[in-house]
Formats: C-alpha cells, structure tokens, sequence
C-alpha cells in the first residue's frame, strides 16, 4: 500500500500539473472512442499496452475477457457495453485475451477453482473456446495447447459480443466496428483476429 500511496504523490507532484487542462477538461465529460473488454489480469495494462491517456478507453475487465451471452438478466459486462454503445456511442469495441490466462488455465483444469463456487459458475460462459481452438502456434512453445484455447476464447467472446442487440445495431449501421485481439505478455505483441480468414495475424509488422 505504501507503494501506492507514493505512486499518487508523484502523479500529484509531476503528472497531473502537466495535465491539468485535460483533467479539467474530462472532469465533466467523456468521449472515448473505444470500449476495451479484457481480463482482470494485473499485467494487462491497457493505457501502457496501446500508449492511451484519460479519456481514451473506456474499459470492463473480468477474469477471463469474458461476455456474457444476450438474455434479459443484467451483469455488469453486458451494461457496461450498452452504456458505451448507447451513451457514451463509441467506434470500436476491441474485446483482448492474453497469453497464460488464468480463466482459461482453470477450464482446462476445473479442481482449481473447485473451492470458488462463484468463479467456477462465472468460467462456464468459457467452455464455447473449446469449439473455437485455433492452431497451434510453434512461437508458442510449451505453452501452444494453452495459447490455442485462449485464442479460442476470444473467437467465443467476440461472437457473444456481437449478439449483444445495441452491438449487432450499431455494426449493422456502419457506426460501430468489432475487433478481437489477442496479447502475448512475454514478447508484448497483439495479434488481431481476422474473421473473413478466420485466424489471428500480427497487429503490426
């Protein structure tokens, strides 16, 4: 907690003076361009990942990158992404797993969260990745079978997002575009999922 008590002095100190007119700015209003959907994991930092200040991504995170699919029950995913088609009317939803992904560690192995009666009933909206495999990838290493299943899951979700009914809207109307990324925390690449070739290719070059 001292670590972070100390992190607030210096972003008080030397961040936010240089900021203040954006801050001022944001402090009464927000119009982030894109919704961020990604796992609760500490290594994901998306503002760091993609160089994004305040104001930019409007984010939801779970364990797992995971959407919920559409019913009439609320969750707090499916309002976040409604508030941020509907109000907020972003451009792009990017819905980004990541390579060890816990979510999908304990779906392969269900014991682990055995003792987590919420969590496990939380990791059932994952068991669609295993129709989703992607292929192997040697870069991969030890860790293909497991990076395979991410993949998958990403494949999933983004499906499940775009059943949401103001996300199928708003594509539909040309005003919102869907993306899948997946992140590989030990090279720190993003790889996009192309859906009319249906596999994941680099980012960027």
């Amino acid at each position: 907690m001292d670590r972070l008590i100390q992190g607030h002095k210096r972003f008080l100190a030397e961040v936010f003076p240089q900021k203040k007119q954006q801050f001022r700015l944001l402090a009464e209003s927000q119009a982030p361009e894109c919704l961020f959907i990604t796992c609760s994991d500490s290594r994901i930092v998306p503002d760091l990942i993609l160089g994004a200040g305040p104001g930019d991504l409007f984010i939801a995170r779970n364990a797992g990158n995971i959407v919920p699919p559409s019913t009439n029950e609320a969750d707090g995913v499916t309002a976040t992404i409604e508030y941020a088609v509907e109000v907020l009317k972003v451009k792009h939803a990017v819905l980004c797993g990541h390579s060890d992904c816990g979510a999908l560690k304990a779906a392969v192995d269900p014991q682990a969260v055995q003792a987590l009666p919420k969590a496990r009933r939380w990791l059932h909206h994952v068991e669609a990745a295993f129709f989703h495999r992607q292929p192997l990838n040697p870069a991969d290493g030890d860790a293909a079978e497991l990076a395979s299943l991410i993949r998958g899951n990403v494949v999933a979700q983004l499906a499940n997002l775009q059943t949401q009914p103001c996300v199928a809207w708003a594509v539909k109307e040309g005003l919102l575009t869907v993306h899948g990324w997946y992140y590989d925390i030990l090279s720190g690449r993003i790889e996009r999922y192309d859906e009319r070739l249906r596999r994941f290719a680099p980012l960027v070059d």
